[in-house]
């Protein structure tokens, strides 16, 4: 008769951690639109944490947990007079960064949003940068943060290629712990075997539900969130870096481990698959490829997914202004992942909730032709009831081929159609956008736009000298990658 006890056996590392493992420790070759991609990403990353302080919501979950704390060489939140821990700074620049949901966005079979993980990348960076110098060694510079960048993002998205986390109830903010892990415990300077044991923690730790997204939970945490993973996984790394050991089989252990207890379903039906199936899939390596490909949210800070729609919407703000209550219907033509996240009635509760709302994000452009961050607030949507109006007159339908399209990886766009309809029979065109300003396959129409979006970002918090010297810096790619961190941190706080 077979023993009823677990064999003792210990395990090597599971061959996924071993690839993350293994990419982050390497020195790779990227490509030059991956670095320059990247230098855009940080400008506009900054930009938008920078642009979130002017929200108080914001703005009360940042600084020391215990006031008057000091902190040598402490990390610095750009924007403010803060220096703290890194695991506290790396919460309040992720927080900040993600608050207005206007940062970089990867759409795949899970989605998400990878400049979160600059959090952990900025907080310790600036540093290492500091205690570097005060120990007379060189700095780091801001090569090595593009650098990490680009491995977290490649993290970050190609696991989320084919590997549905929403789909089993799991929040997509456990991807940005996994690569803000493995990229901070490598920056401390850890080894193969650290790298390992603190990407280990990473996912053994309970993974955060996807509840505080979807009505009728959605709140504000859902702006916090990946500032939390981010921080965790700068606590992870320092763990490592103490010596803790890892648990080899964290994805993999019978019974116990990430695949069996949280990856289980199917993403179709939910019915738990045969044991052979509980993995992640992956089909390509690591390299460089989502920094490349990387979404950036040029025009509207809103859910990725409704992106197009709302540039169809502005085009055909002007044939609806003087009608708007002359309308019988608006019909939304999208993709599967839109409407099953974002398609909403009823009443929304707070700006968090309408900014996942599909509906509310074409009807305020439709109204006013523009849609920013204001619109989201509260006093703003109760002075203007019409909103809602004709949020109830939308009705939602999939595209299939703009499914389809959605996940081929030659195509991935994120197509979305409006048109209106009106009481006396005429209609406007069927307004159709395929891919949004800020993807790739518009980048040369794109980045204009984005260092406006930078330029205006920046004002909201400097003066213009000193807004005109960082715009400088960042635009001359040679000089950026080259500055310490460090005094780039000097040029970003108050």
């Amino acid at each position: 008769m077979g023993s009823t006890f677990d064999r003792t056996d210990r395990p090597d590392y599971d061959t996924e951690l071993q690839a993350i493992a293994d990419y982050v420790m390497q020195h790779h070759e990227f490509s030059e639109l991956a670095w320059q991609t990247a230098r855009y990403c940080f400008m506009d990353t900054l930009g938008c944490g920078l642009l979130a302080l002017r929200y108080p919501e914001c703005c009360k979950h940042l600084g020391p947990l215990v006031e008057g704390t000091q902190v040598p060489h402490g990390a610095r939140v750009p924007g403010t007079s803060f220096r703290l821990d890194p695991v506290k700074a790396a919460w309040d620049i992720g927080c900040c960064v993600r608050w207005l949901d206007y940062n970089d966005t990867w759409l795949a079979a899970e989605w998400g949003h990878p400049s979160d993980n600059l959090g952990a990348i900025l907080a310790l960076c600036d540093t290492i940068s500091q205690r570097r110098v005060a120990a007379g060694e060189a700095p780091l510079t801001l090569e090595t943060v593009l650098e990490a960048m680009i491995k977290a993002h490649e993290i970050q998205g190609v696991l989320a290629l084919e590997n549905s986390f929403n789909r089993v109830g799991l929040d997509h903010v456990v991807l940005v712990k996994v690569a803000s892990t493995a990229v901070a415990t490598w920056l401390l300077g850890g080894t193969r075997e650290q790298v390992l044991a603190a990407l280990s923690h990473a996912w053994v730790d309970g993974q955060a539900l996807r509840t505080y997204r979807h009505a009728p939970n959605a709140g504000s945490r859902k702006s916090w969130a990946a500032g939390d993973a981010t921080s965790r996984a700068v606590r992870l790394a320092d763990i490592a870096l103490r010596g803790e050991m890892g648990i080899p089989g964290a994805l993999s252990a019978k019974q116990w481990g990430f695949y069996e207890v949280s990856f289980n379903k199917t993403n179709k039906d939910q019915q738990l698959k045969p044991r052979d199936k509980w993995q992640f899939s992956r089909s390509q390596d690591y390299d460089c490829y989502v920094m490349e490909n990387i979404l950036f949210k040029l025009s509207f800070p809103a859910e990725f997914h409704a992106q197009t729609a709302c540039e169809a919407a502005v085009e055909l703000h002007s044939q609806v202004k003087d009608r708007i209550d002359d309308i019988e219907k608006i019909v939304l033509t999208t993709h599967e992942s839109a409407i099953r996240i974002i398609s909403k009635q009823g009443k929304l509760a707070n700006p968090a909730d309408r900014d996942h709302c599909l509906q509310y994000m074409v009807a305020v452009p439709l109204l006013f032709g523009e849609l920013n961050a204001d619109h989201y607030e509260d006093s703003f949507h109760e002075e203007h009831p019409q909103i809602d109006v004709l949020r109830e007159k939308m009705e939602v339908v999939e595209e299939s081929a703009y499914s389809k399209d959605y996940l081929d990886r030659n195509r991935r766009s994120i197509a979305n159609a409006v048109q209106v309809f009106f009481n006396d029979g005429s209609a406007t065109d069927k307004v159709e956008v395929h891919y949004p300003i800020g993807h790739q396959q518009r980048r040369d129409e794109g980045i204009p736009v984005l260092e406006q979006k930078f330029a205006e970002n920046l004002a909201t918090r400097f003066p213009a000298e000193r807004s005109k010297r960082i715009r400088e810096l960042c635009d001359d790619h040679a000089r950026f990658v080259a500055m310490p961190v460090h005094e780039l941190m000097d040029l970003l706080v108050i």
